[in-house]
């Protein structure tokens, strides 16, 4: 069962921006996992191949949610300051994972502090259900999904909300083509769901809006460019309504795995949006 977690939390010191990078917070999850679980923690860090996991960048509270402001704050030049209110989204795509961190999550401490940089870090509560004023938080089985899929909407819209880019041979591409984006997200389905799209097709699908450019996302030891914004595909043509309903799945699937590479460090995240 997928998850898709909003942290809340608060520095009690300046966190600094060259700790505010993927690899640090790909870090700090590594050590709550470790936490409750050590063995787990070391098997998540060994991972080779496609990662159970999807974090995005620590984003500082802002007043009041914009729903058509859909970007996220991906770089920092500034440092957070102490008792600024922050909040950090972990979501888990394996069905083992959310239960081996119930102990975590049951066993919440506001007073333990966890180490970002220099910082001490408190989590004052942890979200895992729709939020009115925050988008990012959600949960749903694998088979929910699928059966909650439209098998008759042909529109399918997508905000990329940080830097995302797809592996082609040797290289990066910041393009997000059907083949990048649906191959990316069909590779995860099956991967974890354990409910195989047979004969999938995208054949029918093409492009009809986007508003989108790069961004480049840099820290100490590379340098990542990747597209931000919005982009629409329609179905078009006599497509079966199974081959439609696939598809929605798909499109649904994305606010959890995301998209593209480097999703376990913050790049990449991506969630369905209602056009118009």
């Amino acid at each position: 069962m997928p998850h898709s977690l909003i942290l809340n939390l608060t520095p009690a010191s300046p966190i600094y921006p060259q700790f505010l990078t993927g690899r640090h917070l790909h870090a700090l999850f590594l050590n709550l996992v470790s936490h409750v679980d050590i063995e787990l923690g070391t098997y998540l860090h060994d991972e080779k191949t496609e990662k159970a996991f999807t974090l995005s960048p620590l984003q500082i509270n802002t007043k009041k949610y914009q729903p058509r402001d859909n970007t996220l704050q991906y770089s920092h030049s500034q440092p957070i300051l102490a008792n600024t209110s922050c909040w950090w989204r972990i979501s888990l795509l394996d069905d083992t994972l959310f239960s081996k961190l119930t102990k975590l999550w049951l066993n919440l401490n506001p007073k333990h502090p966890w180490h970002l940089g220099s910082a001490d870090l408190y989590i004052t509560s942890i979200l895992g259900t729709p939020q009115s004023t925050q988008p990012w938080a959600n949960a749903c089985s694998y088979q929910e999904l699928y059966d909650k899929a439209s098998d008759c909407d042909r529109n399918i819209s997508f905000s990329f909300a940080t830097p995302t880019a797809f592996r082609q041979g040797k290289f990066d591409t910041a393009l997000p083509t059907k083949d990048s984006v649906f191959n990316s997200l069909l590779t995860r389905w099956h991967k974890y769901s354990g409910i195989e799209l047979s004969d999938f097709s995208i054949e029918s699908v093409f492009p009809n809006f986007f508003n989108i450019h790069t961004e480049i996302a840099v820290d100490s030891r590379s340098k990542f460019i990747g597209c931000v914004g919005d982009i629409s595909y329609r179905i078009f043509g006599d497509v079966e309504a199974v081959r439609i309903k696939q598809i929605n799945a798909l499109a649904d699937f994305a606010i959890y795995c995301g998209l593209g590479r480097k999703t376990p460090m913050g790049m990449g995240m991506v969630r369905r949006v209602n056009c118009g």
